[in-house]
């Protein structure tokens, strides 16, 4: 990138947060902070209005504004892929925002970048999961990102689907997670005095309250899922599965949480979070000895107990 480039893309980065560190610009530039410096007195001294200094952050003065962004035809097509994942991993509050956005990014492309743009949107499709809807779709998330952003209490409607009860809850919510093919919740429920995790989709009913709570009493989101993961209320998984034995699982995965997979010779290693690894456990027994477990050892211990019981019966 040459340093013109560079420069408007700094101006950009400024442009996109109240206030952005030289150790964030840097980062993300690939460069050193001095460069950082020169490159911030450069904006300043062709009059763009950098408020700031080094050690404390910048940010640009408000109402100053750049010319209407053109993208490269890179970037339009990347948004496009976002848009098509985006119609099948979201709600229809979501989908009807992003495709207004969409229709503004087309509108200040060059004619062949838009006529590249027509061209992709005919020939991208997501195919949806073949895991079976069981509720209504959701229509909470754009609610829900306004809330969270405006850091507002909630009030819910919720079926917990798994003894059907349903209650009605007052929520401090602190993010939104995608894991298991669902999008779920993450908040302080005043009801049971703690954290807990909602299914979107089984939200029956929600209202925004006018309420604002101190989001600082509350971790981060990261930090809170980070500590769920190293609590024994979740546990990671990983396992390898035989690569003739991967084309049965297919969906099934994502019943158990499954995050990610990667090649590992003639087996793929598959990782997972999960609440119960006696679940866990009966799933993995239908694959026999295509499957080998790489952690926990909780888990390699529990399938030779149901190996013995299973040997045991079977006598």
């Amino acid at each position: 990138m040459n340093r013109i480039d560079r420069l408007h893309a700094i101006l950009t980065h400024l442009q996109s947060k109240k206030r952005v560190t030289a150790q964030e610009i840097a980062d993300r530039f690939n460069m050193s902070l001095r460069t950082v410096y020169r490159d911030i007195k450069a904006l300043d001294e062709s009059g763009v209005p950098v408020i700031g200094e080094a050690g404390s952050g910048y940010t640009i003065m408000e109402g100053y504004r750049l010319p209407p962004v053109m993208f490269t035809q890179e970037e339009a097509a990347a948004l496009l892929l976002g848009g098509k994942l985006a119609a099948h991993m979201t709600d229809a509050s979501v989908k009807k925002h992003f495709e207004t956005a969409l229709f503004k990014i087309k509108a200040v492309l060059r004619s062949n970048d838009k006529e590249q743009m027509d061209i992709l949107a005919d020939h991208i499709e997501v195919i949806r999961s073949r895991i079976p809807d069981e509720e209504t779709p959701s229509q909470h998330l754009t609610a829900l990102q306004k809330a969270i952003a405006d850091k507002r209490a909630i009030f819910i409607i919720y079926n917990s689907n798994y003894n059907e009860e349903v209650s009605e809850r007052v929520i401090e919510p602190i993010g939104l997670c995608h894991y298991s093919a669902n999008w779920h919740l993450i908040g302080w429920c005043r009801l049971r005095n703690g954290y807990r995790d909602f299914r979107v989709n089984r939200i029956k009913r929600l209202q925004v309250k006018d309420e604002q709570f101190d989001i600082s009493v509350h971790p981060a989101l990261k930090t809170y899922l980070d500590r769920i993961r190293n609590s024994h209320e979740l546990q990671e998984v990983v396992v390898r599965f035989d690569k003739d034995v991967v084309r049965y699982i297919r969906d099934q995965k994502y019943y158990y949480g499954f995050v990610k997979e990667e090649e590992a010779g003639e087996q793929v290693r598959m990782h997972f979070v999960t609440g119960g690894l006696q679940g866990f456990a009966r799933w993995l027994l239908m694959f026999t000895n295509g499957v080998s477990i790489e952690s926990p050892a909780a888990l390699h211990s529990q399938m030779k107990e149901f190996w013995a019981e299973i040997g045991d019966h079977y006598k």
